[in-house]
Parts: structure tokens; sequence; C-alpha cells
């Protein structure tokens, strides 16, 4: 069957992204891909939306029908005032990637980013299924970043049944807002001081490296070594210096949620020690795949298409 763009007519059903900007998105590709495979009469568009249109454009796409929305940056918290309901995840973390209609009226605001992260780490498996599994309890994982994406992260790790979670940040105030937000619902979560590479901070980095040693799972959450049009050099810097990189373990994981470059800086110098790498590709397919089970009901999408529709995309840009 073609693509869905090729089918557009009066009954075709409209699904879509919105954020600012939302131009270089690969979700429609992913989805469109997904909905042509299922048959489905269905278009997904990126629809770029300023903050301050979100309430109005929200409730517009509601009144026509729109049958599901994924919100990406920056209003995933602006989406979670507006939506009718929210999941428990959704209220907790208060931040919402995916918008579904409810049959009253209103919307369903709920998170998908922790499904998907979990997804290449558990395969198959999910929440308790996953935790049940047991292949990460008792181990460590390690969190660079402690911002709205490293929330999603450390719901998910707290489904796993870790020992500890180590979450490490840059801004001591920030890094403390975090955890007063977590400790309640992540058991075994600890903060970490990012070492800031000054001769003073020795100690620092000596127990930085000690946990980089001693973890199972690295999370990279942060935006370093995203490559920008606006600084050509930034696809070749990396969170972690080359000695912390020779920290790793091999045979550790280390999972980045940036894809592009795919890979990045990170993860070759982490596959160069012998290290397990998942970047966040895979995160984006698998939460994309987890909003379309909600939208269409059905418990089987296909995720192989949208994986392969992403990356076409990626080597085309």
């Amino acid at each position: 069957m073609s693509s869905p763009a090729h089918l557009i007519s009066a009954s075709t059903a409209l699904v879509g992204v919105l954020g600012d900007p939302v131009r270089h998105s690969l979700s429609p590709a992913m989805h469109n891909a997904a909905l042509a495979a299922l048959g489905l009469d269905w278009a997904y568009l990126a629809l770029p939306v300023t903050a301050a249109d979100l309430a109005v454009v929200v409730a517009g796409l509601r009144a026509i029908d729109c049958r599901g929305l994924n919100v990406t940056l920056p209003h995933k918290q602006g989406a979670a005032r507006l939506a009718t309901q929210l999941t428990p995840l959704a209220a907790r973390l208060g931040a919402v990637n995916t918008l579904v209609p409810l049959a009253e009226g209103g919307w369903l605001g709920t998170n998908t980013d922790a499904e998907g992260f979990l997804a290449p780490l558990c395969p198959g498996q999910t929440g308790a299924a996953a935790a049940a599994a047991g292949a990460w309890q008792g181990r460590q994982a390690l969190v660079l970043g402690c911002g709205g994406s490293a929330r999603a992260v450390v719901a998910a790790l707290a489904e796993l049944g870790l020992a500890r979670i180590l979450v490490a940040g840059r801004q001591p105030d920030s890094l403390a807002s975090f955890m007063g937000d977590c400790c309640g619902w992540a058991p075994g979560l600890a903060a970490l001081a990012w070492p800031t590479g000054e001769p003073h901070d020795a100690l620092a980095e000596e127990s930085f490296q000690r946990a980089l040693a001693g973890s199972d799972l690295i999370v990279n959450t942060t935006p370093v070594g995203m490559a920008s049009n606006r600084d050509p050099e930034a696809a070749s810097r990396s969170p972690l210096t080359s000695a912390q990189v020779r920290s790793l373990q091999a045979g550790s994981t280390v999972y980045d949620l940036i894809y592009v470059p795919h890979p990045s800086t990170l993860l070759r110098a982490a596959a160069g020690q012998g290290c397990l790498t998942i970047d966040g590709l895979e995160m984006l397919v698998n939460q994309g795949a987890a909003s379309l089970r909600l939208w269409t009901g059905l418990a089987d999408v296909p995720v192989a298409a949208m994986r392969q529709a992403a990356l076409q995309r990626l080597e085309a840009a």
C-alpha cells in the first residue's frame, strides 16, 4: 500500500506531533510508514506550534476529531497542564509526550518515554514484567544529567529493581531539585557530583570514575555530542572525557539518548572499551510505537517498519 500522504481524502484521519521547532522530526516518517503497513487511512503531520498558541491548537485539534498527538520540546509540561486527565506516570513527571482523545471530550495525557527507553533493555517486557524478569535486579545505573529526559529515564529505571541509581549533574541546585522531586518514588536514588575538570576537583573526579567503573548501565541524557547546524564541532564532543571512558567496564551497557550523529562520539568510544551500546533512536521508535498502540487500540504495530523509516530519514538528512 502506498504512503498515506498519497491517499489523503475527506475521510483521512489526522495524527501528528506538536513542537517548536518540529521541522526536523523523524516522527512523520516512522509513523506514516506504520500507518501504511497497517492500512489505516490516517496521516501523521509535524505541526509547529508556539507556546502562546498551544492551548488553542490542542483544543482545536480535539474539536476536529484528531485521533492522537505526540508532544515534543518545549511543550511537554504545557501539554500536561492542558490535559483533561493524566496517567499516574505523566502526573509524577509533570510532562506529557502523548495525548489520547477521550470519548467524553478533552485529552488523556500520558508519557511513553519511559516505555520507549526500557524497550531495548528489556525486549518484549515493561513495567512489572521487566522487573520480574530480573535481568537488572541488584545492579547499578548511572544517569548523566538531571533535566526532563533524566526524569523519564529514572522513572523507567525505578521499575527494574536496581540496587542503586546514581544521577550526576553539573549544576548543584538543579541536581538538588531533581533529587527532591524524585527521591520519594525512585528507590536507591543517589546524587553524584559531576567533576568540573579543575585541579581542585580531584576527589570528585576519583569518585566519578569509581561510579563509572561500578555501573552496569550508563545513560547520557544530556545534549552533549548532539549534531548542530549552529556548532559544527558539537557532534565531536562527548559528556565523558577520555580518562572517564577508560573507567567503563567491558560488558557494561552505555545508552545515549542522542541519535544524531548515529552513533554518537560517546557510543563509539564506549564500543572501543568493549561496552554494549544503545542509541536514542531505539527510544524514539519505541515511544512512538507505544503512542500508536494507544491511538489505534492495536497491540501489535510494525516497529520494524518504523525503525527502518527513521533510519532512512536520518541517512537522507
